[in-house]
């Protein structure tokens, strides 16, 4: 039997997803486009999107924007894309193909945004309570988090470590769905098993 808090729970995800659903309306296809793109579903896809934020990136790289400028590109950019994909969209796809199908997919995919939304608030949430509750682990972890992200950045030129940042998000829902980063984790595991195996040899 569902505890009443479970309920609640239950029914505020719907509500916010029914709610993220209504903003997306008129950008259903666009969603389900860029969904299918990001998940892989043509082999074609990882290079189309390698070969996107490889020329958006070497824009930004010739054209040399200050912060100013570029934010403010950036910003435009959304104003319009918020303006002429709703009007478009419809010109474009056609207003009458929407299926249940594709209703469905659009409906997961907000529920799963929403999810991962509900997740980063946990996570940060956590770190409040760590703050709280262990003070002194959460100023080390916090400080040697920040040490190594400032060396890094010194490491790294902002621009191309910025791509690279990118460049994964974009990637990652197809390496999940392909199974790749499993792989990589699980080969990962089996070589520090590996390493540990060597090391309780050494020292028997």
């Amino acid at each position: 039997m569902a505890e009443p808090g479970d309920n609640r729970s239950i029914n505020q995800l719907a509500a916010e997803t029914a709610s993220l659903e209504e903003h997306f309306q008129g950008w259903g296809e666009v969603v389900l486009l860029t969904d299918r793109a990001l998940r892989w579903e043509k082999p074609w896809f990882p290079a189309a999107i390698m070969g996107a934020v490889s020329f958006i990136f070497l824009m930004i790289y010739y054209l040399d924007p200050s912060v100013l400028s570029g934010v403010s590109c950036f910003i435009m950019c959304l104003c319009l894309a918020d303006y002429l994909v709703p009007t478009l969209a419809p010109r474009i796809f056609g207003s009458n193909t929407w299926t249940t199908e594709q209703q469905q997919r659009l409906h997961e995919i907000c529920s799963n945004l929403v999810k991962t939304r509900r997740r980063i608030i946990g996570w940060w949430k956590r770190l409040f309570v760590l703050k709280e509750e262990k003070p002194k682990m959460y100023f080390m972890s916090m400080i040697t988090a920040l040490a190594i992200v400032a060396w890094i950045g010194q490491q790294v030129h902002n621009l191309f470590l910025t791509y690279i940042i990118v460049s994964f998000v974009l990637l990652l829902p197809g390496l999940n769905k392909h199974g790749i980063i499993t792989k990589f984790v699980g080969m990962g595991k089996r070589e520090i098993n590996k390493l540990l195996k060597q090391k309780e040899k050494k020292n028997e």
